[in-house]
C-alpha cells in the first residue's frame, strides 16, 4: 500500500498543514460522540504546529489531551513536552486544565507509567485487558527511526497489550515514559509530521525499506496502513522515492 504522504517547501508550511488536518480529524470524532481524544509528541517539528493551534479557534473542551510519550523531568524543565506544549499552545488557547492528562515525569518512572496507564483507563472507561483507541495520535520521527520513545532494538517493541511503560534510551542516557505499540496500532488516525535533512536518509528506510519497525520503529502503525499520513518538508523527503 502506498503511504499518505504530504510534502511542503518548509517545516512552517508542513507544521500548519498537519495541523489542519488534525483539527479536521478531531472535528469529525466531536461531531459522532461529543468529545475527542488526543494523543500529542513533542520535539522540535511539533513547535510551529503548537503555535498553529493556539491562534485558531476551536471546541478545546471537547477534546482530552494526552502525551505520546515524556522525559523524566518535572513539567518545568525545558526538557519537558508537556512544558512545550503548555508554553506554545494550551496557556495561549486557555486549553480546560481538567482536559489535560499529563504523564507525570516527575515522578519515579516506572511509578510515572503506572499512573499514566490508570488515568488513560479512566478517562476511557477501560477494562483491565483493554487497550484505548485515541481518535488522533501525532507523532514524529528521530534520525534513528525511533517514533515515541521506541528506540531500534527496545524489546518493548513487541509488547501489543501493555498501555504505556517506562523506558531507559540507552543512546539519550535518560528514562522516558511512553505508549506503547498496541495503542499505537489501535489509533483510529495516525498523523506523522517529520522535518529535517537529518530524517531524509532514515525516512526512505521506513518507508520504503524492509518491513522491521525493531530496527525501524517509526513503521508502527504507519507502514501499509490507510489511517496514516505523513506531512513533510523538502528536507525530510528529500531521498523519498515515491
Amino acid at each position: 500500500m502506498t503511504p499518505k504522504i504530504e510534502r511542503f517547501p518548509s517545516l512552517a508550511r508542513a507544521a500548519e498543514a498537519c495541523g489542519r488536518h488534525i483539527l479536521t480529524r478531531l472535528e469529525a470524532a466531536i461531531s459522532k460522540e461529543e468529545q475527542a481524544t488526543f494523543a500529542i509528541s513533542g520535539g522540535s517539528s511539533p513547535k510551529r504546529m503548537f503555535e498553529f493551534f493556539a491562534r485558531t479557534p476551536f471546541p478545546w473542551e471537547s477534546v482530552q489531551l494526552f502525551w505520546v510519550d515524556e522525559r523524566a523531568v518535572p513539567p518545568s524543565d525545558p526538557q519537558s513536552n508537556y512544558k512545550l506544549a503548555a508554553d506554545l499552545w494550551l496557556t495561549p488557547a486557555q486549553f480546560p486544565a481538567a482536559n489535560v492528562h499529563r504523564i507525570l515525569a516527575e515522578h519515579e518512572p516506572k511509578k510515572a507509567a503506572a499512573e499514566y496507564v490508570d488515568e488513560i483507563r479512566k478517562v476511557f472507561q477501560l477494562g483491565s485487558t483493554e487497550l484505548p483507541r485515541f481518535d488522533v495520535i501525532h507523532r514524529g520521527m528521530g534520525p534513528d527511526a525511533h517514533t515515541a520513545s521506541l528506540f531500534p532494538g527496545e524489546p518493548l517493541i513487541d509488547d501489543r497489550e501493555g498501555i504505556a511503560a517506562a523506558v531507559l534510551s540507552e543512546s539519550m542516557k535518560q528514562w522516558r515514559i511512553t505508549l506503547l505499540p498496541g495503542v499505537l496500532l489501535a489509533a483510529h488516525h495516525t498523523v506523522m509530521l517529520v522535518s529535517g535533512g537529518d530524517k531524509c536518509g532514515p525516512l526512505n528506510d521506513v518507508l520504503n525499506g524492509p518491513e522491521d519497525p525493531k530496527r525501524f520503529p517509526a513503521q508502527i502503525a504507519t507502514r501499509g496502513s490507510d489511517r496514516a499520513i505523513w506531512f513533510l518538508d523538502d528536507q525530510a523527503a528529500s531521498k523519498f522515492d515515491p
